[in-house]
C-alpha cells in the first residue's frame, strides 16, 4: 500500500514529540540555575563550568553514537536516551554537593548527544521514505518544547520553589510525550545506497581524516559549529547587548530574544516549503549571508531599533540552517551525523562562553561582532558541501 499524507504526518508527529521533549528537557534543568546556583552557593565561574559539562558531555558522546547507532539502531537509541534525560530530572534534583551536580550534568550532555543524533536521523528518514521535506518544521517543535518547559518552569514556581517537585512533574510530561512517540517512530534510519559512496568535498572518494570522517562531513561539522555559535549566543547575550551597548531599558531588552526566537519559529514552520521551492544549498548560502550581514550592518549603526532588526535577521536567516546541516549529514551516514551532532551540541553549549570571553577583553559589541562572524563562515564552509536535493513526489493525498 502507497503511503498517504495522513501516515507521513503521523510519523512526523511522533518524531515531533522527541524534538520537543529535548528542548522541554533542557528549559526545564536550565531554567532552576538560579536555584541551582543558590543551593550550592555558586559564582559566575561555577555557574559556567556547570554549563560547559553538558557541552563536555555531547562532544564525549561522539565516540559512542556510531556504534549504538549501528547496534541499536535510531529507533531504541532515541527512546533509550530520552528515558536517560527524563532520569537526570529527579538525580539533579537530590544532588547533594556541586561535584555531584557536575557529573550529572555531564551525563545529561552524553544523553542529548545520543539523542540529538538519533531523532535527527529519525528526521532525515521521514524525508527520505516519504520524499517531503520535514527537517525544519522538526526543528521548529524543539524551540516549542523549550517554550513549554519555560512556561512549566514559571507555573510551577508560583505555587512552590521545590526543585524536586519541578522536576517530578517535568519528568512525568516528559514521560507522556515519550510514551505518545514511541508506536510511531520510524524504525530504521536512512543509509547510503549499496555500492555507492558520495564524494567527499571535490570528490576524492575515501578521502579521510584521522577521525574517520570525511572531509565532506568534518566541513559540515565547521559549518554546525559556527551555526550553533550564533544560536547559543543569540538566546544569551542579545538582552545584555540592548542593555549594556544600546541603553535599552529593561522594558525593551526582553524583546531581543524574543525578536530571535519568534522569527526563528516562524520561519522553521514555513521553511521546508522554501526548501522545496529553493533547495538546501541555496537556504543555507543565502540564510547565513543575511543573518551575518543584517547583524553587522545593525552593530555599526548602533542603537536598540537597529540591533532589533538585526537580530530579526539573525532569526530569519539561520532558521532553515542547522536542519539542513543536519539532512546533508545524515546523507553521509551514521558517522558524520554523530560527528556533526557532536559539533554542533559542543557549538550550541560552548558559543555563549566564547562571546562572553570576547567581551570581557573588550566590549560587547565585538563579541556580537564574532556572532556576525560566524554566520558568515556558515556560508563559507557550505561551498564546499554538495547538498542532495530531494527527490520523488510528495505522498499522494
Amino acid at each position: 500500500m502507497l503511503p498517504t499524507l495522513g501516515d507521513f504526518r503521523r510519523d512526523q508527529l511522533a518524531i515531533a514529540a522527541l524534538f520537543s521533549f529535548l528542548g522541554f528537557q533542557y528549559a526545564t534543568w536550565a531554567s532552576r540555575l538560579p536555584a541551582l546556583k543558590d543551593r550550592f552557593d555558586l559564582g559566575g565561574t561555577e555557574v559556567g563550568l556547570l554549563l560547559m559539562a553538558a557541552g563536555v558531555g555531547a562532544a564525549a558522546s561522539f565516540p559512542l553514537v556510531a556504534p549504538l547507532m549501528r547496534r541499536l539502531g535510531a529507533r531504541r537509541l532515541a527512546l533509550w536516551s530520552a528515558l536517560a534525560l527524563v532520569a537526570v530530572l529527579p538525580v539533579l534534583a537530590a544532588a547533594g554537593s556541586y561535584p555531584l551536580a557536575l557529573l550529572v550534568i555531564l551525563l545529561d550532555g552524553m544523553a542529548v548527544g545520543c539523542l540529538n543524533v538519533a531523532m535527527n536521523a529519525q528526521g532525515a528518514a521521514l524525508e527520505s521514505h516519504y520524499g517531503r521535506a520535514a527537517m525544519a518544521q522538526l526543528h521548529a517543535t524543539f524551540s516549542g518544547g523549550s517554550l513549554g518547559g519555560a512556561l512549566l518552569a514559571s507555573g510551577v514556581n508560583t505555587v512552590t520553589h521545590s526543585v524536586t517537585a519541578h522536576f517530578a512533574v517535568a519528568a512525568g510530561l516528559g514521560v507522556l510525550l515519550l510514551a505518545g512517540s514511541r508506536p510511531r517512530v520510524l524504525t530504521d534510519a536512512p543509509a547510503p545506497p549499496a555500492g555507492e559512496e558520495r564524494p567527499a568535498g571535490g570528490g576524492k572518494k575515501g578521502l579521510r581524516s584521522l577521525t574517520g570522517a570525511s572531509r565532506t562531513a568534518l566541513v559540515l561539522g565547521c559549518a554546525m559549529v559556527f551555526g550553533t555559535v550564533v544560536e547559543g549566543a543569540m538566546n544569551d547575550w542579545s538582552a545584555l547587548y540592548l542593555t549594556e551597548e544600546t541603553g535599552a531599558s529593561g522594558r525593551l531588552a526582553p524583546l531581543g530574544i524574543a525578536v530571535v526566537s519568534v522569527m526563528m519559529v516562524a520561519a522553521r514552520l514555513l521553511g521546508d516549503g522554501w526548501r522545496n521551492r529553493w533547495g538546501d544549498a541555496r537556504m543555507v548560502r543565502v540564510g547565513s549571508t543575511m543573518a551575518g550581514t543584517g547583524l553587522a550592518l545593525a552593530l555599526l549603526a548602533g542603537g536598540t531599533w537597529p540591533a532589533l532588526v538585526g537580530f530579526a535577521c539573525v532569526g530569519l536567516g539561520m532558521a532553515t540552517v542547522t536542519p539542513c546541516l543536519y539532512v546533508a549529514a545524515a546523507a553521509e551516514g551514521p558517522g558524520a551525523l554523530a560527528l556533526v551532532a557532536a559539533m554542533g551540541t559542543t557549538g550550541l553549549l560552548a558559543g555563549p562562553a566564547l562571546i562572553g570571553f570576547v567581551a570581557g577583553h573588550s566590549d560587547l559589541t565585538t563579541g556580537m561582532a564574532v556572532v556576525a562572524a560566524s554566520a558568515v563562515l556558515v556560508a563559507v564552509c557550505s561551498a564546499w558541501v554538495r547538498f542532495k536535493e530531494r527527490e520523488g513526489e510528495p505522498v499522494p493525498r
